[in-house]
């Protein structure tokens, strides 16, 4: 299931990135559950959305989360194809296997800026609980964005996280960050499988060791492993999980 099989419910041209991305939508029923309603960003969402509708109706299913407005951000192209560009995307820092890296920055000031007012416009969302949510690079942008001065986002859903990039930076940049300021109030979920590389547990074990030495304050840490789930399978349960844990 994935949101290439949706329909986006609009298409919004970023003058920060000059891109134009592919809005996916899954909104409550107004009529039986009046908003304001949490909006959670879901990254990579031409491949990935629907992971993340069917996490929130189990959860939603069993009572353990409110009603949240879920949102794809995509581009109308599966991984690998020209006109997606995750690769500049999500990565805070530029590496030269990725020519075209380095974007972070200005994409997240999209998804802040004017995508945010573009779904303030369309929905009842609720003023103070905005989520973001990502898989493996997506999840690199996920930490860029829970490790600024003032993060925008409350909840931020990391699964299997690409903590490598770049030579590991965004430790880095979490340390930075701590050496700045004592105090982050925000939510972060860490979830991976147990099959996955031994290089990417290892590298979410020095993120979890970091945060644990040096605790920022206010800051709520929630980590999960899935022993049977692998790098490819592992936002089966870690998308409804951090759900859960975020907002539940």
């Amino acid at each position: 299931m994935s949101g290439a099989s949706l329909k986006p419910a609009f298409k919004l041209t970023s003058p920060e990135t000059g891109t134009e991305y592919w809005i996916y939508v899954s909104a409550p029923d107004p009529a039986t559950e009046p908003g304001p309603w949490p909006a959670v960003l879901f990254m990579d969402g031409d491949n990935q959305f629907g992971y993340g509708v069917k996490g929130y109706r189990k959860m939603r299913g069993a009572g353990a989360v409110p009603p949240l407005l879920l949102v794809g951000v995509g581009y109308g192209a599966s991984y690998g194809q020209g006109a997606n560009k995750r690769g500049r995307d999500y990565t805070p820092a530029h590496h030269p296997d990725e020519p075209s890296s380095g974007g972070a920055e200005a994409f997240l000031q999209f998804l802040t800026a004017t995508l945010w007012s573009e779904l303030e416009r369309r929905y009842p969302l609720h003023p103070k609980s905005r989520g973001i949510a990502g898989h493996s690079l997506g999840s690199l942008l996920v930490l860029h964005a829970l490790f600024q001065k003032t993060p925008f986002f409350t909840g931020h859903l990391a699964s299997a996280p690409s903590i490598w990039w770049d030579n590991r930076d965004i430790l880095g940049e979490a340390g930075r960050l701590r050496v700045r300021q004592a105090a982050l109030p925000a939510r972060l979920y860490l979830g991976v499988g147990g099959k996955d590389s031994e290089s990417m547990l290892g590298d979410l074990a020095l993120l979890e060791a970091q945060l644990a030495a040096k605790p920022f304050a206010g800051l709520q840490v929630t980590s999960e492993r899935f022993p049977e789930r692998d790098h490819y399978t592992a936002l089966a349960d870690t998308f409804p999980s951090g759900l859960k844990a975020l907002f539940g």
